[in-house]
């Protein structure tokens, strides 16, 4: 197996703008037998370098030498060490026929308006290959032979630039992907279509899943990628096998998960405990627990509807007074090492259920229970069939309420299916199917819910309430595990946070 390097103690950084660097570096043999503490960038000294710690360095993401506080030695980002990153490279090189190659464009930087810019995150794919998460970058796999690591490693990113970084933050530079992020081959990003001319000589097959066309028009890239590749070479999707591996989660993807949502159902937990007037509050206060015990920070914008917003899916406003007699929907969770955890909670604003209140969350307690307990793989089911056992628990339930459940009503009650996959997304490996057996590792959410319209058709004391469970669960052999367990659910627990 071709050895893996990990972050190193020492780099040697270019102190100067490079103002001709070499599009690629040069190829090492993919059986190199061990690495030297210190690794070379090039073979000769250049009058413009120095050798400086790394701890001394600016990258363009934290790691281990500037960031102890954040990763443990041999880890890229937190929880997933280099070794596991080039693990994923080969395992899907392994899935791939031999003169095949894989491209990856990075996510660019989205603009709120203007100059203007969103928090930059990487494209999912992207970032579960290489664990860099800098935009204008390229990532390709070129595999030529049948053994395991048969294969080269090409990150084409961003030149150091001082002047620009000095505006904009630090990138890791060339000379870094090859050292810290431990490409076989680096490129300079302006010299992309030289490195994918270089990479996808020889090339029958190539997998992307990066945009070349646009309206049936072809894109820039497109025409790159055209140009550097063979008139013989064939494209195809690169989604259906990566997603194959990032459906199943490795023990350390678990553990970020399970942090995640062991802190992020504190947090929501303690939100019960709190009287609270106004649902940008709650929402504020959640968001603050999350930074401060140690998550990245919010997974995705919250849900804190009161009353009768929380029949409405998706409302995110969280603007509006929370009533006393209403009920308040919390769908929020938090993000350690770009995994997310997904949870709601439905609790009463004044701390004590009312009996309508009472009625319909025992109702669709009970179901979530019920079909949690069945994420294992040893139940031989799929997230399509949860969705009908769920239905059927819940429509036992609400005619046992007096609902009338017949024909359509069910679909009007509980709208949405009552799960997805979750991992780097919130709603993870998009296009992976729902009528998938669940095996030991997948990850997903159970959450039923049931929102009643103000409408004469339903009993006149549960109209405008709504109620939603939602855990995040890692399917087992013959037992779930529930990562999202700290956030309280029974009617017991939630009344006893506030007596």
């Amino acid at each position: 197996m071709k050895p893996c390097r990990l972050p190193l103690r020492h780099l040697r950084i270019c102190l100067e703008r490079q103002t001709h660097p070499p599009y690629y570096s040069q190829p090492r043999p993919l059986s190199t037998p061990s690495l030297s503490p210190l690794r070379r960038f090039h073979n000769q000294p250049s009058p413009t370098r120095r050798e400086v710690r790394a701890s001394d360095c600016l990258f363009g993401q934290p790691v281990h030498e500037t960031h102890p506080h954040l990763l443990k030695p041999g880890e890229l980002t937190p929880g997933i060490t280099a070794q596991e990153y080039h693990d994923r490279r080969s395992a899907l090189c392994a899935l791939l026929p031999r003169n095949s190659a894989v491209i990856l464009r990075s996510a660019d930087v989205k603009y709120r308006s203007g100059a203007v810019f969103h928090a930059f995150r990487q494209e999912s794919n992207f970032f579960y290959l290489t664990g860099f998460s800098e935009p204008q970058s390229l990532a390709i796999l070129r595999k030529t032979g049948s053994a395991p690591d048969d294969f080269a490693f090409y990150l084409v990113c961003r030149a150091k630039d001082p002047q620009a970084e000095q505006w904009s933050g630090p990138w890791s530079g060339f000379d870094a992907a090859r050292n810290v992020w431990n490409a076989d081959r680096t490129g300079v990003i302006d010299f992309s279509e030289n490195v994918l001319a270089e990479a996808l000589k020889g090339i029958e097959k190539i997998f992307t899943d990066a945009e070349l066309t646009q309206y049936g028009v072809e894109t820039p890239f497109g025409a790159m990628v055209k140009r550097a590749a063979s008139s013989k070479s064939s494209i195809s999707a690169l989604k259906p096998h990566i997603n194959s591996l990032r459906a199943i989660k490795s023990p350390a993807e678990i553990a970020n998960m399970r942090r995640a949502g062991q802190e992020s159902g504190r947090a929501i937990t303690a939100a019960m405990r709190r009287s609270w007037t106004y649902e940008k509050d709650l929402a504020a206060f959640l968001e603050y627990q999350y930074q401060t015990s140690g998550l990245d920070g919010q997974a995705y914008i919250p849900v804190v509807a009161g009353g009768p917003r929380g029949t409405l899916i998706h409302y995110v406003q969280n603007n509006a007074q929370l009533k006393p007699d209403e009920m308040v929907l919390v769908d929020a969770g938090g993000e350690y090492g770009t995994y997310i955890t997904d949870i709601t909670r439905t609790w009463p604003v004044s701390g004590k259920f009312s009996p309508a209140q009472r009625d319909l969350y025992t109702a669709v307690l009970k179901a979530q229970r019920s079909t949690v307990s069945l994420c294992r793989a040893s139940a031989n089911l799929t997230l399509d069939k949860l969705q009908d056992i769920t239905e059927r628990s819940l429509h036992q339930e609400l005619k046992h309420l007096g609902f009338n459940v017949d024909g359509k009503e069910m679909g009007i009650l509980f709208p949405h299916h009552v799960g997805h996959y979750i991992g780097l997304d919130v709603h993870d490996v998009p296009g992976y199917p729902r009528n998938v057996p669940l095996k030991e590792g997948h990850c997903i959410t159970i959450e039923p819910g049931v929102y009643v319209p103000d409408d004469s058709r339903y009993p006149k004391h549960f109209r405008g309430l709504a109620v939603r469970i939602e855990d995040s669960i890692v399917v087992g052999a013959d037992n779930p595990l529930i990562l999202t367990t700290e956030a309280v659910k029974e009617i017991e627990d939630i009344e006893a946070l506030r007596s």
